[in-house]
């Protein structure tokens, strides 16, 4: 057994020094090393590297003004960019990173969000848009933005054109409350529920408020009201008829003109997820005539002259236009095979989208025909697509993305099932460093998209329940005897391999399947239930009750089952886990408890602990976790041999 602690701070002299376009900056992780140092890197290596940004956001009255996120310094931070003068500013400067922020209406304040070292508690923070304090990252002056409001998991953010903030939290003590707070004033507490909740939307004109709440006990079902902002309740919308039938609704957004009380929903009565409008001063519904096969979301235009709808089916994306007024069918808006995991249309109309596939790194681009945000520095290196594979499983067809190296030519390949976490996600034909790095190592890699994910009808979502972790590794078992009865796979050097959820079932799988694996990666995993379930925060207690049926009070049997616990010693393969010491969601004692039990009977395994929470934002910690992996594989495997370059 090999124990390793790690840490968050990147090495210098591996990523470019400054933001993007912005010509100055040191954030952390940041260094001076060469381009050329860079291209010497493996191929895997530079995908990671690559700077990327993410679909920048706009402030609604100020369009020109931005907010994006970017590893251009090595670590994932929070940029400000004035499209009007080409200007871009590094907001944040954390250790560990930076992913949660929002603009103001006004495009004047950038709000984002302050953990401790990725614990996912904390607070908003606040400072101007253009408070640049000489071009340092960082050196702008940052305010409490709700002074009065103490730590929390957050539970939602909107923020009215007058300055009025309407804040979700969620604590263990208090579950989830809701408050307004107002220029000046104290924070006023509207809402407060045990069940999880969050805010959806405050209207243009701020006088309605769209909240999610699961007061019916099933946290993957929620239910809308409208409430004004001393907590009037003016509306009701609920799908679940006080939790016995399994329909969900979400808010996704509120008409963004003045004096239209619209609001943009979520729902799934037709058996997958697809938009309807609702106007709760009226009571109004009007369904929308969008027959697109799989799952459709939607943002407004921002004249809320029509819908800009996201359409996902079997693992890929495109985007439509739709106008509600005219009817009709929507309009194809033109991208390339892919997924879209990001689009906004712009006042002028165009839309700006983020797209990439399995082979082609992500790119921001515009319906105009313009690359929107394309950050310096050297670009992601391209990978191999993905082939779709239909399997039948115990509960349906099962969809799985293959991805075979270029050499050899033919197989058997020692191959990597990569299990997505959620475990309500999906994987797609979608760029991902991770699973090329396999690839370019000779390994194949498969991905499952088993019963409990997105993408393929509320029934297969939905089926995972009570069974929980047994359902989805039926699935992968499917996938993985047609795997090597194909010629994929060798029946010898098979990888089960996930983080989060999927880390969860790699463990399980371990367990539950010890003659079907030779070797298991688990990274942040639930290992322990019990202990996961009263250490992790509160909103996915309320998950795990739903997924469950209870406490593990109330169904000692069914935690117990679909524990990984339950079963380590029956593993055999040699095991790598990494898990964050400050994880909220699979929180390390319970990690402990399940490597201890490794260790009692001398199993073959490694641990890697780092400072940080589900997961690092920091690009060297990511590589040196996925170069660790390689390295245990390579170990307990016999070796693959590895194209040149990778």
């Amino acid at each position: 057994m090999t124990e390793i602690t790690g840490s968050t701070t990147a090495p210098s002299a591996q990523a470019p020094a400054s933001a993007p376009g912005s010509g100055s900056g040191s954030g952390s992780g940041s260094g001076s090393g060469s381009t050329q140092a860079a291209a010497s890197a493996p191929v895997w290596e530079q995908r990671f590297r690559a700077p990327r940004v993410s679909l920048p956001d706009w402030a609604e009255d100020a369009p020109d003004r931005a907010l994006f996120v970017s590893n251009a310094t090595g670590t994932y931070e929070l940029y400000a960019w004035d499209r009007a003068t080409g200007e871009q500013r590094q907001v944040t400067d954390r250790p560990n990173g930076t992913t949660d922020g929002v603009l103001t209406p006004d495009g004047e304040s950038v709000w984002w969000f302050s953990d401790t070292d990725g614990d996912e508690f904390g607070v908003w923070m606040r400072q101007p848009f253009n408070d640049d304090k000489g071009g340092e990252p960082g050196a702008a002056v940052d305010e409490p933005a709700t002074p009065g409001l103490g730590p929390s998991y957050p539970a939602g953010l909107a923020i009215g054109r007058d300055g009025t903030a309407v804040v979700g939290r969620s604590t263990d003590e208090d579950g989830t409350t809701i408050h307004v707070v107002r220029p000046g004033a104290a924070p006023v507490e509207i809402y407060r529920h045990r069940e999880s909740a969050g805010v959806g939307d405050l209207s243009h004109d701020g006088t309605l408020i769209a909240l999610e709440h699961t007061e019916h006990g099933d946290a993957m079902h929620s239910a809308l009201r409208v409430v004004r902002p001393d907590g009037t309740t003016v509306a009701e919308l609920d799908d679940t008829e006080g939790g016995t039938k399994e329909l969900g609704l979400s808010v996704l957004g509120f008409a963004p003109v003045a004096g239209d009380t619209r609001l943009l929903v979520g729902h799934q009565r037709r058996g997958r997820w697809e938009p309807m409008i609702w106007d709760p001063t009226t009571g109004e519904e009007t369904d929308l005539a969008i027959e697109l096969p799989g799952d459709v979301v939607a943002e407004w235009y921002p004249d809320a002259s029509a819908l800009l709808i996201v359409h996902g089916f079997e693992a890929r994306s495109d985007l439509w236009r739709y106008e509600p007024e005219a009817g009709g069918a929507p309009v194809r808006v033109e991208t390339p095979a892919g997924s879209v995991s990001g689009a906004t249309a712009r006042p002028d109309g165009t839309v700006e989208y983020l797209w990439s596939s399995a082979a082609q790194p992500p790119v921001i681009r515009s319906t105009s025909g313009a690359v929107v945000l394309d950050p310096p520095g050297s670009k992601a290196p391209a990978s191999v697509p993905v082939e779709d594979v239909w399997v039948d499983g115990p509960g349906g067809r099962v969809h799985a993305l293959v991805q075979r190296p270029a050499a050899p030519a033919e197989g058997p390949f020692p191959t990597v099932f990569e299990i997505h976490g959620g475990p309500t996600w999906h994987d797609s034909d979608a760029f991902a460093s991770g699973p090329a790095a396999w690839v370019d190592h000779g390994y194949a890699v498969v991905r499952v998209n088993y019963r409990g994910s997105t993408g393929y009808g509320r029934a297969w979502t939905d089926a995972l329940k009570h069974r929980v972790g047994l359902i989805e590794l039926e699935d992968i078992a499917a996938v993985r005897e047609w795997a090597v009865k194909s010629g994929l796979a060798d029946p010898e050097k098979l990888v089960l391999a996930g983080g989060s959820w999927g880390g969860y079932l790699t463990l399980l799988g371990l367990g539950t399947q010890p003659d079907d694996w030779a070797l298991g990666l688990a990274a942040v995993p639930v290992a322990d239930y019990v202990t996961a379930y009263h250490d992790e925060m509160e909103d996915l207690k309320a998950m795990d009750r739903t997924l469950l049926g209870g406490t593990p009070e109330e169904v000692p049997e069914r935690f117990e089952a679909s524990s990984p616990l339950t079963y380590v010693d029956a593993v055999r393969a040699p095991v790598y886990i990494s898990a964050g010491v400050n994880d909220p969601r699979c929180p390390i004692r319970q990690v402990e408890n399940y490597v201890d039990r490794l260790k009692d009977r001398d199993a073959v395994h490694e641990v890697y602990r780092y400072d940080a929470g589900h997961g690092s934002l920091v690009v060297e910690e990511r590589i040196k976790q996925v170069r660790l992996e390689l390295d245990f594989a390579r170990r307990h495997l016999a070796p693959a041999t590895a194209p040149s370059g990778a």
